[in-house]
């Protein structure tokens, strides 16, 4: 029955009392948030990107999240909010010149430093290990320290020179009270973008009605009223006069029409014109010779009537 062989029990292994509650390591913690992914729970490498909330994630994992959603509730859970690739932003990291890594670990003997951070802020410093608050803009992907943006107050990135607004700066890593503030202002952007893109097709069909009203309304106008250049071929039409059959079938097929046989040839002689403009065509008098006067037909003269 146990207790034998002058064994004397404490009070503590007789009186079960209340479980105490597991305390999480607040180390263990900081590194599974800072250097493994969210989606994933694999170790962060490049391409690094980060969500609206201000989680971090590999480029790759989100992809394959979001083309197979088959995926376990827990880790799909964490990125429920994301629905394409457009809502994640590529950071733009700053390399920490003293982190090794597994570089001088060949053996497996050394001492991992979990302090130590693979990124820094670019500006100040500061190590990016969640001991210190960093941020990111959302519309470069640029990553600085909080402190930096507090001492360094500026409209543009200091690291790209790129304009930003208060709504751009997303904590990476923040409190339940930052997430539920980066929270709120993702779903009024998301909002705002919806009804951006209602207006615009409201005003694309309103653009393609009016055109087609506008044609409408000239339709019965243009068939009472004529065009003017349609009016003027009428009148030139009546009163160059019907065209005879024979001309009209000539010229369907490509050859001269013949003149009708009551029209009469105009003669030069008889017109206008002055001596001059007559004397260029043949049928002037000073065009005409005598036979004497005309050469034979073997010297190739152009005198030939």
């Amino acid at each position: 029955m146990g207790c034998d062989g002058g064994t004397i029990p404490k009070r503590h292994e007789l009186v079960k009392g209340p479980k105490k509650v597991e305390k999480v390591d607040k180390d263990a913690e900081l590194v599974a948030l800072w250097n493994y992914c969210a989606l994933s729970q694999e170790i962060l490498r490049r391409p690094i990107v980060a969500c609206e909330l201000g989680r971090l994630y590999n480029k790759d994992a989100v992809i394959e999240f979001l083309l197979d959603k088959s995926s376990e509730k827990a880790l799909a859970k964490a990125a429920s909010h994301i629905k394409n690739i457009k809502n994640v932003t590529e950071l733009r990291l700053s390399d920490n010149p003293a982190w090794e890594g597994d570089k001088g670990n060949t053996k497996g003997d050394k001492h991992d430093d979990l302090q130590r951070a693979r990124f820094i802020c670019p500006v100040v410093g500061l190590e990016m290990n969640g001991r210190h608050r960093f941020c990111f803009l959302r519309c470069c992907g640029c990553v600085f320290s909080e402190r930096a943006l507090k001492e360094i107050r500026a409209e543009v990135c200091h690291t790209c020179g790129a304009a930003f607004q208060e709504d751009d700066v997303i904590v990476l890593n923040g409190t339940k009270e930052d997430v539920d503030t980066l929270r709120s202002r993702m779903e009024e952007r998301r909002l705002r973008a919806r009804l951006g893109k209602k207006t615009k097709k409201a005003k694309a069909a309103e653009s393609v009605s009016h055109p087609a009203a506008s044609e409408e309304s000239a339709g019965p106008s243009g068939m009472n009223t004529g065009k003017p250049e349609a009016s003027s071929l009428d009148s030139r039409e009546k009163k160059v006069g019907p065209v005879p059959r024979s001309t009209a079938n000539g010229s369907s097929s490509g050859k001269a029409g013949k003149p009708p046989c009551g029209a009469t040839k105009r003669s030069i002689a008889h017109s206008e014109e002055s001596e001059a403009y007559k004397s260029l065509f043949t049928t002037h008098s000073s065009a005409k010779r005598s036979k004497e006067e005309s050469a034979h037909w073997v010297t190739h003269t152009s005198y030939c009537f």
